[in-house]
């Protein structure tokens, strides 16, 4: 019988921090200039073997690669598309020989150009960049949050920040059923406008705009651009605010953890992954057992033997994301734990963050008028 197996693309983020794990001379003594320069004549990389990751419904088991297109982000914003193309593309020819069924791309290989479909096209293996799991897992975590901040969502104000990207324009038709205010930011009126046309008729009242800055106004706040420097700055952030930040390279400023202990940050898309063998043979930064959303669905598309294309382009779709979060709970992935800056967030953090919040709310006057 043939088995379930899969292979994930990554690439270095953090960038010395990330060619570390891998090659941990190289990543101290070369400075980051060197290594975005470098990565351009580097090769696609086989990273490790991922065994054990078993369904608890069938109890099947999948293997699978983690495999490393070398490129950094600012690498892959300053070459044309088709040269990443042709990176990602070899990568995946790498993942078939490997044996793979089902090829994810993570991180900046998901949004480059059309979103996976010219990529799709290019290889004898489907193609999925896991953005569907990723937007389920975004607004779990984020409604979860807001539960232990004691912010009920149905009367809070909620911004989407790079709401006309593929993940945030599905977390923004998601969301718009579920509170009162609904504000849209991306960067063109045009294309955040059509944004908000898709979630004209829910419960919420929508608002969009250019300006960053205008979510102090929100209770709750989900971002995912596609940006490679951080957008979100503390002056930018009401006492008691969630953020969600589900994009990579992050889009909060580590001035947010520094200066603002009143509001709480947590990284969206963190899944516990089943099987009691499991075993990813490298450090990507996460604690023993837990993956992002994105690697998470290829997982699932591999114990549920759906060997086709299924999460490409710039248009997901919204029955397409509850199918992946019901394959997802069968199978036995589920929400982990939150974390924020490669920290778990404890119970304890979070009372903290809601105290002091209830402190300065009585003194607090927004920066932004």
């Amino acid at each position: 019988m043939t088995q379930d197996t899969f292979a994930f693309i990554i690439h270095p983020i953090q960038i010395k921090k990330d060619v570390k794990r891998k090659f941990p001379l190289l990543g101290t003594i070369l400075p980051e200039p060197v290594i975005n320069y470098a990565s351009r004549f580097f090769p696609p990389l086989y990273i490790s073997e991922i065994t054990g990751v078993q369904s608890a419904a069938t109890g099947n088991v999948a293997r699978g690669f983690f495999l490393a297109v070398p490129y950094t982000p600012p690498t892959m914003m300053a070459l044309p598309p088709e040269t990443v193309y042709r990176k990602i593309v070899a990568t995946g020819h790498k993942a078939e020989a490997l044996g793979a069924r089902i090829l994810g791309l993570g991180a900046f290989t998901s949004v480059v150009g059309d979103a996976g479909i010219t990529i799709a096209e290019r290889l004898d293996i489907p193609v999925t960049t896991g953005d569907s799991y990723t937007v389920a897992i975004a607004v779990e975590a984020l409604f979860e949050a807001a539960r232990q901040m004691d912010i009920d969502p149905q009367s809070a104000t909620v911004a989407v920040v790079g709401a006309t990207g593929a993940i945030g324009k599905a977390c923004a038709q998601l969301l718009a059923s579920s509170c009162a205010e609904l504000l849209l930011v991306g960067r063109r009126p045009d294309a955040v406008d059509e944004v908000r046309e898709l979630c004209e008729g829910q419960a919420a009242t929508l608002y969009s705009t250019t300006d960053i800055s205008q979510i102090y106004k929100a209770d709750l706040i989900l971002t995912v651009t596609s940006a490679i420097h951080a957008v979100i700055e503390p002056e930018y952030l009401k006492p008691g605010a969630v953020v969600l930040d589900v994009a990579r390279p992050r889009d909060v400023s580590a001035r947010v953890a520094s200066e603002r202990n009143d509001v709480l940050v947590i990284e969206g898309g963190m899944v516990d992954v089943p099987g009691p063998e499991l075993n990813f043979n490298f450090d990507f930064g996460f604690p023993p057992r837990k993956a992002y959303a994105c690697m998470a669905e290829t997982m699932i598309l591999a114990l549920e033997g759906h060997y086709e294309d299924y999460t490409i382009g710039r248009n997901l779709s919204l029955e397409r994301i509850h199918e992946i979060s019901a394959l997802a709970k069968r199978h036995g992935f589920a929400l982990s734990g939150l974390r924020a800056f490669e920290h778990a967030v404890t119970q304890d953090h979070i009372d903290a963050v809601r105290e002091r919040a209830i402190i300065r709310r009585k003194t607090w006057s927004p920066a932004i008028p």
